[in-house]
């Protein structure tokens, strides 16, 4: 915490699910803890610069059906993400653009349109406490604060880097296709040849129960070419590692740190937060360097 809070907001309807994300705590692999952080980096980064924060500063991700929160005193605030309604009091407000909510205002981030995750910046940022350096929620160790609830009362911190931005971005609208770079995995030789062919010259789907710790996937199971128990080894954000049903899952910010079934490639980090947009049913390709 960075002193008296310069305010905060009081969740009025927490959505499906909102957490607090910064850039994560990356570095403690070795200590079992996951990275956590923003899934979709950059809409995060764009929503901080909107309203002058550092780009380190904590902000809140929302998934589909978005959040309402009451200013308890004036801040600025910024949505980014797919496209999704945002208003103040009932008056549609823009997205990717700070905008001022007075004391007792609403704040309403609609469903997303498209895609799956918006992120609401505020200036000052959300001042929770932080765990092992970093704000983060993260689901699968329970490390950082718990997912917002109704009537949740959340801190805004004072620091700021710079100015309110009059435009950070316009809505990131999801690709209908999303095609994913990817390189060989350390296991690639635990599948057959025709397995390493079915990977990148077929289309897979998201499934339903996908979450913050992998993007599930469905489609053509991998065949296995060693059908030895692999000892847990490390796995990195992005792994595409294949249980035993043969269908792959792409591992994301609060993955575990270590894995009992092989790897059989991992996407580049750069495509790697696309897949925080990805919604259930969109077609996937992978695309091997």
């Amino acid at each position: 915490m960075s002193g008296a809070a310069a305010g905060a907001l009081e969740v009025m309807r927490a959505g499906a699910l909102t957490t607090v994300q910064d850039q994560g705590r990356p570095g403690f692999a070795h200590l079992g803890v996951p990275r956590s952080g923003a899934l979709d980096r950059a809409a995060a980064a764009a929503a901080n610069a909107a309203v002058g924060n550092d780009p380190a500063a904590a902000v809140l991700e929302t998934t589909v059906t978005g959040i309402a929160v009451r200013a308890v005193g004036p801040c600025v605030v910024a949505v980014t993400g797919p496209p999704a309604p945002v208003a103040i009091d009932g008056v549609p407000a823009a997205m990717g653009q700070a905008v001022t909510v007075t004391d007792g205002a609403v704040l309403d981030v609609g469903t997303a349109q498209s895609g799956v995750r918006s992120y609401v910046a505020v200036a000052g940022g959300i001042d929770v406490p932080a765990v092992l350096g970093s704000r983060s929620t993260d689901l699968l160790s329970g490390l950082g604060p718990p997912r917002l609830r109704d009537r949740d009362r959340v801190p805004i911190g004072h620091e700021r880097r710079g100015d309110v931005r009059a435009v950070a971005a316009g809505p990131r609208t999801a690709p209908a296709e999303l095609v994913l770079t990817v390189r060989l995995g350390p296991r690639h030789d635990w599948f057959t040849a025709s397995a390493l062919e079915t990977l990148v010259r077929t289309e897979y789907r998201v499934s339903p129960v996908s979450n913050r710790v992998a993007l599930r996937l469905t489609g053509a199971p991998l065949e296995r070419a060693v059908p030895d128990e692999l000892p847990s080894e490390g796995v990195v954000l992005g792994a595409v590692q294949v249980p035993a049903d043969g269908q792959p899952l792409i591992f994301l910010a609060d993955h575990p740190t270590t894995g009992g079934y092989p790897v059989v490639a991992v996407v580049d980090d750069a495509d790697v937060d696309r897949c925080a947009q990805a919604r259930p049913g969109t077609a996937v390709r992978f695309r091997l360097t």
